[in-house]
């Protein structure tokens, strides 16, 4: 502090017009005046300091309390809150983002403790791609649920309202992400929620300036010249020396006018719509049967009409009289016709769940596929979830349940894969797949064959979205937890069964976690034996 003043004393004094000796200053009413106005210009430099420091610390202190009131939350139920696809986003952003912020006002006057503190858990912060990745899940939730920027802003998911709010900020960064991955569709989406959030008052970091300009240009990147020109205008009456608005506005403006002259057609204004979801079309993307995946995860086009309920049952089932089922058989009920699918009740205890959960979450890690031309395991963002493989040596508990699938599905599990563990988060979704391979010269399957069936564990409930669907027929299969189901991939030929095509939906609210047993061919020749045609 002594060595501020000292600083501030000499910088205001270098600053006075004229020296004299100091017998000349106290000698010199007029001139010992000039002192007074000189004190009180390190009086008010003091206080701009004093200012600064205060402002600091109820920077600091107005965070602390939040973040106290936000952890009283998020502690209480960490899994409950976190099953909010905003609060996973925001967890992101504040880890990645806000807090190294605050790390930087902190640092104006180091503080040890909160640095040592911020050096020690940085390590287990999300970083950048963390926080892009959360933000792309909103945005796929967007997509798959037909959710507009509004609803997500104002925390108005199907079957809940929540606190769990976006600000302009938050909008800002989610259409910049977006803009940023040159995926103009969504950069608009949410540039223009965040515009309308700022022009309502909401106070706001970014300016209105800096909103139009990626909003006007990705607009003209979805082909709206007209609507480009409007927004375009409106940035240049509110910053007419901006970089880049008045360049961009002659050249919308001529090829606009190109086009009108090509066409021969008149001028028409910019539609006073505002913006929203349908404004424009969603590009189209990698995956043929997007819509009608995307329909059966929001319950729409459903092919489970009145004729083929009719011929699903529910039944008892021993395991052809298995000696460990025949005191207490499974309930069986059939979840479709043709591939057969099944659903077990009470397949997996609540103690039992929670058992492999806590197995698994020390070894979660980014779940894999395997490449179709290489053959390699890796990432990919078509299946953004967190695996892990148990053995039945691992516990008891993993023993006893790859005895009961083997129990109930009467086919050995010897050959069969470790038991999967996947925990669906934020978005979380596994999209439209085989679970066999179709690689004829596969060298993982030279052993042990090919995936013959799936055996699909339910551990959680889900509040909105998760499903299970088959869009080659148009079945939807909702968790509930404690059942799983189950089908074949293969005909037993060993021919893949392509209609068993299906996807994990994205989750909506929520955690979802299920456990997966892939069993293979080799050892089911007796247990299976081979049909006379192809498709038997």
């Amino acid at each position: 502090m002594g060595k501020f003043l000292s600083y501030i004393f000499w910088a205001v004094l270098s600053c006075c017009c004229c020296w004299t000796t100091q017998a000349e200053i106290f000698t010199s009413i007029s001139q010992m005046t000039d002192l007074i106005y000189t004190e009180k210009e390190l009086v008010q430099s003091l206080r701009d300091y004093i200012k600064a420091e205060e402002s600091k610390l109820a920077a600091v202190k107005s965070w602390a309390n939040k973040l106290d009131d936000l952890t009283r939350v998020s502690t209480s139920d960490p899994e409950g809150y976190l099953a909010h696809p905003v609060n996973a986003y925001k967890l992101m952003k504040r880890l990645n983002t806000e807090w190294s912020e605050l790390e930087s006002l902190v640092l104006q006057n180091p503080s040890d403790g909160f640095i040592s503190n911020m050096s020690t858990h940085r390590q287990y912060f999300p970083d950048e791609e963390d926080e892009t990745g959360a933000a792309k899940a909103l945005m796929r939730l967007q997509d798959t649920y037909q959710l507009d920027s509004e609803a997500f802003s104002r925390g108005k998911l199907p079957g809940m309202h929540s606190s769990a709010l976006l600000t302009v900020d938050d909008c800002y960064d989610m259409g910049k992400t977006a803009y940023n991955d040159a995926d103009y569709y969504h950069a608009v989406l949410w540039m223009q929620q965040a515009l309308k959030q700022l022009d309502a008052g909401e106070e706001a970091v970014v300016s209105k300036a800096d909103i139009l300009d990626y909003l006007s240009y990705s607009v003209y990147q979805m082909g709206d010249l007209p609507r480009a020109i409007e927004l375009t205008r409106r940035l240049v009456a509110i910053d007419p020396s901006h970089q880049r608005a008045g360049g961009n506005l002659r050249y919308f403006e001529r090829l606009l006018f190109k086009q009108l002259n090509e066409m021969n057609q008149a001028y028409q204004p910019a539609s006073e719509e505002p913006i929203q979801l349908g404004t424009y079309s969603r590009p189209k993307d990698h995956l043929p049967e997007r819509e009608v995946y995307e329909a059966l995860c929001r319950g729409e086009g459903l092919q489970l009409n009145e004729a083929k309920r009719s011929r699903l049952f529910c039944r008892y089932h021993d395991g052809k009289r298995n000696p460990r089922l025949l005191l207490k058989p499974m309930k069986e009920e059939d979840e479709w016709n043709s591939p057969h699918i099944v659903r077990y009740l009470d397949v997996l205890s609540h103690e039992e769940i929670e058992k492999i959960k806590e197995l698994a979450r020390p070894r979660l890690a980014r779940a894999t596929v395997r490449d179709p031309k290489t053959g390699v395991l890796t990432t990919a963002n078509y299946r953004v979830s967190k695996s892990a493989w148990l053995e039945g040596e691992d516990d008891p508990v993993i023993a006893r349940v790859n005895q009961r699938i083997e129990d109930i599905t009467g086919l050995t599990v010897g050959t069969a894969e470790l038991l999967q563990v996947a925990n669906y988060g934020v978005g979380g979704q596994y999209e439209p797949h085989y679970d066999f391979s179709r690689r004829p010269f596969d060298s993982t399957l030279k052993v042990h064959g090919n995936r013959l069936a799936t055996f699909l564990n339910y551990m959680t409930d889900v509040e909105a979205g998760g499903a299970t669907v088959f869009p080659d027929f148009g079945a939807a299969i909702w968790p509930r937890k404690g059942t799983a189901v189950f089908w074949y991939n293969l005909f037993k030929s060993g021919e893949g069964d392509y209609r068993t095509r299906h996807a994990a939906c994205p989750v909506l609210v929520g955690s979802k976690w299920v456990s997966n047993k892939w069993i293979h061919e080799r050892g089911q020749e007796f247990r299976r034996p081979c049909g006379l045609t192809e498709v038997d």
